[in-house]
């Protein structure tokens, strides 16, 4: 069925006498413009109450422990005051997109940033993975582990499945104990450490990694220059 187009009108109507045809125009376009600029009010009001106001969580206990992150490892001058807490899936081709952004966002400010790492296993047979990242810490390889598994993703997790073998072979290279890496994978220690991520995102509302909270607050949408925004946004109110 076809689309009912209105019709146009063959002639104007006739303005009446003293120009009250050209007064109601006018007056429409004023209204039509005050709407507009009150809307535009709204909008910058808006973004200047979510970019200059607290975390939208504050005063949320569950939720201020959940990103708080003490067990989690970490990244940059214990004593930053801007402190990013990533959800990451290593098998997450975002995620390996992604990070270097955040080390280059620390780079530019150094000792101001800290980023600590939490882990979700979202992809196939990613879980492998994660515990080889909780377990490398015990041998105090875990940024050098994560960096090479990040940098050769597409070498281990192959059509967003993991290759358990292949990213064993990835991270033999970095002078990691194997043998002790894969008795520790197993320990109930990173057991609980995954239990913990895992309920940790659950309370915050993860669905996808990556996700970020910087000082507590979300990503407004996801995206880098979000990212950026907002992590600068939080070196402006705490520096």
């Amino acid at each position: 069925m076809g689309k009912k187009k209105r019709k146009d009108s063959t002639t104007a109507p006739a303005a009446a006498a003293g120009g009250t045809g050209t007064t109601k125009a006018t007056g429409r376009r004023g209204l039509v413009i005050a709407a507009v600029v009150a809307l535009a009010i709204a909008v910058v009001a808006a973004v200047l109450v979510y970019s200059q106001g607290p975390s939208p969580m504050a005063g949320n206990t569950e939720w201020q422990a959940a990103l708080e992150s003490r067990d989690a490892p970490t990244l940059g001058n214990p004593e930053a005051r801007v402190h990013v807490v990533e959800f990451l899936d290593p098998a997450c081709e975002t995620c390996a997109l992604f990070f270097p952004i955040v080390k280059q966002l620390m780079a530019e400010n150094p000792d101001k940033i800290r980023l600590s790492v939490r882990h979700l296993a979202f992809h196939e047979g990613s879980e492998f993975v994660v515990r080889m990242l909780e377990a490398s810490r015990k041998q105090d390889k875990y940024w050098q582990t994560l960096e090479t598994l990040l940098a050769s993703q597409s070498r281990w997790a192959i059509n967003h499945t993991v290759r358990p073998e292949l990213a064993m072979q990835v991270v033999a290279g970095i002078g990691l104990d194997t043998g002790r890496l894969m008795a520790d994978m197993r320990t109930p220690e990173i057991d609980e450490r995954i239990r913990r991520d895992r309920t940790d995102a659950m309370t915050v509302k993860v669905t996808a990694t990556p996700e970020y909270y910087v000082n507590g607050r979300p990503l407004p949408s996801f995206g880098e220059q979000a990212l950026r925004g907002l992590i600068k946004d939080e070196l402006r109110r705490a520096y």
